[in-house]
């Protein structure tokens, strides 16, 4: 019986004379920490945004859990179970860090707009439970005691655990991270490992995009490597750092990358 939770395979993407990804495909066992790496304009984010939707492929075949699965447009994408995060931090910087994670939960709700304009009973118990679930999901990635302070004014690693927890809000059986610790201290990025270890833990599984190649090797269970728009090795993180082929196209000898 299989135990894949994300298949792709045959991906190809075109912007108008540019090929930016070529045959790609990946196989994501369920509970793993799996890493995507490649040097810059390897086709890391297209690629990342063709699974969740941003992009459509001109080609390839997914299946999430079993079941073909089609990355149209990103909110469908969440319902299907996959949640995401950017290289840039995408919060509502006006709202409190409660407020951003509860819009997160949206996908997840059943009362829709006409319950939240009525208030009728319904809608006010799920939205006391979402409101329960957003500071649960809070305390979880280590930020509770910030549940009301506005999104803008937390620190800089605390604003990358909010777009976590508000990716957690909509219950994902895949967690999709671009570049979660660009930007973060040493001590910032070992509370982050912590974090997404813990994450793993609960049962989701993540796919990693990461430039702290120091970081990856430690956190992975696997890692694809891609250059142009091409996978060029796939494998354990012992087998990564050995092959030449990515040492010549990204890690150098003796690079930090």
């Amino acid at each position: 019986m299989s135990t894949a939770l994300l298949n792709i395979s045959g991906v190809n993407k075109r912007f108008g004379g540019l090929q930016a990804l070529t045959d790609v495909g990946i196989r994501i066992e369920k509970g793993q920490i799996y890493g995507l790496i490649g040097p810059n304009g390897a086709g890391k984010t297209t690629f990342f945004n063709v699974i969740t939707g941003l992009y459509q492929p001109d080609s390839g075949s997914f299946e999430l859990a079993g079941k073909p699965y089609s990355p149209s447009a990103p909110h469908q994408v969440a319902k299907a179970g996959i949640a995401r995060t950017f290289q840039n931090i995408r919060l509502f910087g006006e709202m409190t860090a409660l407020e951003n994670v509860m819009v997160g939960r949206h996908v997840r709700t059943r009362q829709g707009v006409i319950g939240a304009i009525l208030r009728h009973k319904a809608a006010r118990l799920e939205e006391a439970a979402i409101r329960a679930k957003a500071q649960e999901l809070l305390d979880f990635v280590g930020i509770g005691q910030f549940a009301n302070r506005t999104a803008r004014y937390l620190s800089y690693g605390d604003q990358r655990r909010l777009e976590i927890a508000r990716a957690l809000a909509t219950d994902p059986t895949l967690l999709a991270l671009d570049e979660p610790a660009a930007g973060m201290n040493a001590t910032e990025k070992l509370a982050l490992r912590e974090l997404l270890v813990k994450i793993q833990g609960a049962g989701i599984t993540i796919l990693l995009i990461e430039h702290d190649v120091k970081l990856m090797m430690g956190l992975c269970d696997r890692i694809s490597v891609l250059e142009y728009g091409k996978l060029i090795a796939e494998g354990l993180p012992a087998e990564i750092q050995k092959n030449k082929a990515v040492i010549e196209a990204y890690l150098g000898t003796g690079s930090s990358h």
